[in-house]
């Protein structure tokens, strides 16, 4: 798999609030947020989009209800291999993509390789996932699953740095 360079982009204050604006209300138009900054539409409409070309703003989505989806079960998943000198990582990392079970992976540091995000309308679907689908992975030694019991925060929200605190102020939202 490809490594993502770590880069940062230089943010000034209008930049910072146009991303907190739009992590508040992806749907918000040019018009609108252009209004709420003060500033004329093309500015605004240009800062957008060069923040959408240098990757900042890496896409826009819509923030959906589980459970209201009936996926009741949220499960974080350690998976731990083997042995890492052949392409079962790899492959492994290839596969997870592709499942739409799975709403975030990570590899980590510590006992376990990956930690996965999981979710699952019951446990019976989640227990099929598992065995149908993890456990036949080539190369995973173990699979450790801790079900969620409740959700505290869940947020995609990114704290932007930056402004005097290093970070910008809390939103309402």
């Amino acid at each position: 798999m490809a490594k993502k360079s770590s880069r940062s982009v230089t943010l000034d204050d209008t930049d910072r609030a146009i991303l907190a604006l739009l992590q508040a209300d992806a749907s918000m138009s040019n018009a609108e947020l252009s209004e709420r900054l003060s500033l004329s539409l093309t500015p605004c409409w240009r800062r957008r989009r060069r923040l959408e070309e240098e990757g900042v703003i890496k896409d826009y989505q819509a923030n959906l209800d589980r459970r209201l989806l009936g996926l009741e079960i949220m499960a974080f998943v350690q998976v731990r291999f083997a042995t890492h000198s052949d392409q079962a990582p790899d492959d492994f990392e290839a596969v997870v993509l592709q499942l739409p079970e799975v709403i975030a992976c990570h590899k980590i540091t510590g006992d376990a390789d990956y930690l996965l995000q999981v979710l699952a309308t019951d446990l019976d679907a989640y227990s099929d996932f598992i065995e149908q689908v993890l456990r036949r992975q080539l190369g995973i030694a173990s699979i450790q699953s801790s079900l969620a019991l409740r959700e505290v925060k869940s947020t995609h929200r990114v704290a932007i740095p930056g402004g005097r605190s290093g970070l910008v102020p809390r939103s309402s939202a």
